[in-house]
């Protein structure tokens, strides 16, 4: 009768061992499942927004250094997509949005109106925010950084400043004197306190203010007393002599 009972209560303790693996097992296949759709979520949306920042970055004519750390990049993602799912519709859907940013070209016209401008400096912004990521991450040094971001903001400020020009010249065409002027000071306004060489804003510069003398023409003051004082001492001196 006692060795029943030692059967028995081994045949628990079998019993119990096994249940604790059993759940075991099936936490920790819960657990990893979860962590995979968590990543693959990541994955989708890292992915998407760094070609979607691609495209942009193309069509308005960004560094090519920098469109390539992007891509490399972007193909880090699609690749660690590709292995841990393979034959899923995100990579059949993220591959197709890759071949539709690899065929992507220097469009200006593109950026004209406020959507898309709008739209554009959303993903210059997450690229911005991507070197920095890369930075803490070890992937480029952050003097490398801090040269892609000073591309991305100039391009930033000429993206506005050139629709703002665009607009003013269509206005220009309308005969809306008013609303063009309003484009065109905007426009220099961002010009002039964009924190870049003045040589490397110069030439948007003298465009706009061209436009705005042509609609606003400057009041001429004169020379000035001065002037004329030196006009009058450089006389008499002629006399002198």
């Amino acid at each position: 009768m006692p060795s029943d009972n030692l059967i028995f209560l081994f045949l628990i303790a079998v019993l119990g061992l096994l249940a604790l693996i059993l759940n075991y097992v099936i936490t920790t296949r819960e657990e990893e499942k979860a962590a995979k759709s968590a990543r693959m979520k990541w994955l989708k949306d890292q992915s998407e927004h760094t070609l979607n920042a691609l495209s942009v970055l193309k069509e308005i004519n960004c560094r090519s250094d920098i469109i390539d750390k992007l891509n490399q990049h972007a193909l880090s993602l699609i690749e660690e997509i590709g292995i841990l799912a393979p034959d899923s519709d995100l990579m059949t859907d993220i591959s197709k949005i890759k071949d539709s940013t690899d065929r992507a070209r220097p469009k200006p016209e593109a950026f004209t109106n406020d959507r898309a401008v709008r739209k554009a400096q959303i993903y210059i912004r997450f690229a911005e925010k991507l070197f920095r990521e890369m930075v803490s991450k070890g992937k480029i040094t952050a003097s490398l950084a801090k040269s892609y971001q000073l591309e991305l903001y100039w391009l930033n400020i000429t993206l506005v400043a050139d629709a703002h020009y665009t607009h003013a010249i269509d206005q220009i065409q309308k005969n809306d004197k008013l609303t063009a002027l309003a484009h065109l000071k905007h426009a220099k306004a961002m010009l002039v306190r964009a924190t870049v060489p003045k040589r490397q804003k110069q030439d948007r510069l003298d465009k706009v203010q061209a436009q705005l003398d042509l609609l606003q023409p400057r009041k001429d003051f004169g020379r000035g007393a001065l002037a004329d004082s030196m006009e009058t001492y450089h006389e008499q001196k002629q006399r002198q002599l």
